[in-house]
């Protein structure tokens, strides 16, 4: 007699699901991250200890019984100034991040040239290649500066154009004339 055994185990480890949810969330946590408002925050508490270094500087001078109040004013100087400067931070911020990503990405399309140009040194094919692409590039860069270039009000070189192109119709025509049979 044979019994068959259908057992309700689960197919996946759960260390490894706990894992795999780990690594999801991380992830989701990477995506969302946005490195401008940590400069932000950095250079906003930078700015708002430098003023409450000063103000309490200021204070001491003054603080003889009034510690109480001299607090305060410190207290009051350092919510002023993150009031006042954390616009001002984020948008530097946003600007020094811009101004690292588009370094990044120059030196990250140097690099790939650097790359590209010393395979193209060991083979041929890429080396023609990269030739066809510069004379093409060259070609675009002339036709763009003779386009610019071109002057606004050129009347008389289409009226020379004109009378060349009347002058050649003539001339083809009587060639035709010519050339045909009931001569």
């Amino acid at each position: 007699m044979t019994r068959f055994i259908n057992p309700s185990l689960s197919t996946e480890h759960s260390g490894v699901a706990r894992a795999d949810s780990v690594a999801t969330a991380a992830r989701g946590f990477t995506q969302n991250f946005d490195s401008s408002r940590g400069l932000a925050a950095v250079l906003l508490a930078a700015v708002v200890s430098a003023l409450v270094v000063a103000a309490d500087q200021l204070v001491d001078s003054w603080a003889d019984g009034h510690l109480l109040m001299a607090w305060m004013v410190v207290w009051a100087v350092g919510f002023a100034a993150m009031a006042l400067f954390a616009g001002s931070a984020r948008n530097l911020a946003s600007r020094v991040v811009k101004a690292l990503d588009a370094w990044s990405l120059r030196e990250a399309r140097a690099r790939a040239d650097k790359r590209l140009w010393a395979t193209a040194l060991s083979d041929p094919r890429i080396m023609a290649d990269l030739q066809v692409a510069m004379g093409r590039a060259e070609q675009a860069e002339v036709a763009a500066t003779a386009v610019a270039e071109r002057p606004q009000s050129n009347r008389i070189g289409r009226a020379m154009l004109r009378a060349f192109d009347l002058l050649d119709a003539q001339a083809y025509s009587a060639a035709n004339y010519r050339v045909s049979s009931h001569i």
